[in-house]
């Protein structure tokens, strides 16, 4: 039998296309003696006749690039896809502000520094966008007088 034929039957029993079929070139007299396709079965059966493994693409590139962006790697300029309140959205940032402003307000009035009063006033002005920082907000209240010093740091001073 030709060499073509038995790749044609050897793809047809191996459900592959031809492209994909390997035949061992030490063994070309048993594979040229093959008349049927039970003989062909037996060289697959005796591994002189074999599929291929699908040619893929490479993902070791891949990889390699996700190692480094992991390292923080590949983040320049150059890199930069989108506008700044795409990667760091206005909302976000607020939400991450406001939360701040508050929980130092928060703490400022369980440790009796502040009165509820001015707890209830500069909880609006937080809400307003006046102040950008904890330690600005901190600083105007002690410019204002607002926040009341222990006894144990006066003494320590003293």
């Amino acid at each position: 039998m030709k060499m073509s034929s038995v790749k044609e039957i050897a793809s047809d029993e191996l459900k592959i296309g031809t492209s994909r079929v390997w035949i061992d070139t030490n063994s070309t007299e048993k594979i040229l003696d093959a008349t049927s396709r039970e003989d062909i079965r037996k060289l697959i059966a005796l591994h002189i006749i074999q599929r291929k493994d699908k040619k893929t693409n490479s993902n070791n590139r891949l990889k390699k690039r996700i190692n480094q962006l992991k390292k923080g790697r590949r983040r320049g300029p150059g890199s930069v896809r989108g506008t700044k309140y795409a990667r760091y959205p206005r909302k976000r940032r607020w939400i991450t502000l406001i939360r701040a402003l508050r929980s130092e307000l928060k703490t400022l009035k369980e440790e009796n520094k502040i009165d509820n009063k001015t707890y209830r006033k500069y909880y609006r002005v937080i809400k307003s966008g006046s102040y950008v920082s904890r330690s600005q907000l901190v600083s105007h209240l002690k410019g204002a007088s607002l926040i009341k010093e222990d006894e144990n740091e006066n003494n320590t001073s003293s």
